[in-house]
């Protein structure tokens, strides 16, 4: 499904724009089946999420603040990687490779709901508005950010408590939030490729360099999760809550509030995540076959 939907959106990167608008809706629908599956009861607000978003909001912070007095661009690409949330997937992929899709889709939510209180104060700092004061460009951001990431909780607890049958119907059914997914990434794949067809050739080196920093820190986040969550007993869950990205919000946030080139790092990071989820399962699944023989 990723390469199809990545090729899906270079080859058809011309006409995406007439449905971009569908990105912010896509992201609303995926958060909602994820939060519907999580229970209040599931809520574990122990250490093992404190370490995780500490890594994501201050490894995001610090990571800006290293780079910025070199490129400001590259600097922005590497705070969203850090400080994007947990993927609205990690909780399937998690549970093919055998860790607690409990934890991850609990701390998806407080990732995204981290995500969606600090963004306008974080974003309006690192990009403020050219004709804009900072408070006026923090809740110009604010009102896109907190109803598109809070929205779907909100919905989802009024759905439990008021219509449990629907409520229930849309928890069983998590596998749709991965073809959503993919239909969102054509979308973001084929607004990055135009976006990035039509600078000038002098902007290639830094779209590289964007790249690379997305993976480096893809791999970082990978290790980092994984010692995380092997102190807490699980190494796979703390892997993939820190290493898998929700990539689509992390672009829509790029093009709708940072420097456009800056969507090539969260792009990059589309493949780079894929790629180390592949091989794990691929791991796993070779295991698995040497078991059995």
């Amino acid at each position: 499904m990723l390469p199809i939907a990545m090729l899906v959106g270079l080859v058809f990167h011309e006409y995406i724009h007439h449905i971009a608008f569908l990105s912010k809706y896509l992201i609303f629908v995926m958060l909602l089946i994820t939060y519907c599956r999580v229970k209040i009861s599931d809520f574990h607000t122990g250490a093992y999420i404190w370490w995780l978003l500490a890594v994501q909001i201050v490894g995001a912070g610090a990571a800006y603040l290293a780079i910025a007095p070199f490129n400001n661009e590259l600097a922005q690409g590497a705070f969203i990687c850090i400080f994007c949330p947990t993927a609205t997937a990690a909780p399937v992929i998690t549970g093919m490779l055998g860790g607690s899709v409990s934890k991850v889709a609990t701390y998806s939510l407080f990732s995204h709901i981290a995500v969606a209180l600090l963004a306008p104060l974080l974003l309006s700092y690192i990009e403020p508005g050219a004709e804009t004061t900072f408070l006026e460009s923090t809740i110009s951001i604010s009102t896109s950010v907190l109803p598109l990431i809070l929205g779907p909780l909100v919905l989802a607890l009024m759905l439990q408590r008021f219509a449990p049958k629907v409520h229930s119907d849309i928890a069983n059914h998590q596998g749709l939030s991965f073809y959503i997914w993919a239909v969102a990434l054509i979308i973001v794949v084929g607004n990055s490729v135009s976006f990035i067809l039509r600078q000038p050739s002098d902007k290639l080196p830094e779209i590289i360099w964007l790249g690379a920093i997305s993976l480096a820190i893809c791999i970082l986040l990978f290790h980092i999760g994984r010692k995380i969550g092997g102190h807490f007993g699980d190494k796979v869950s703390g892997a993939q809550s820190l290493g898998q990205k929700n990539t689509v919000l992390a672009i829509w946030l790029v093009l709708t509030f940072l420097h456009p080139v800056v969507s090539a790092a969260p792009a990059a990071y589309v493949a780079w995540h894929n790629t180390v989820n592949s091989y794990q399962i691929y791991r796993l699944e070779k295991r698995k076959s040497r078991k059995r023989i």
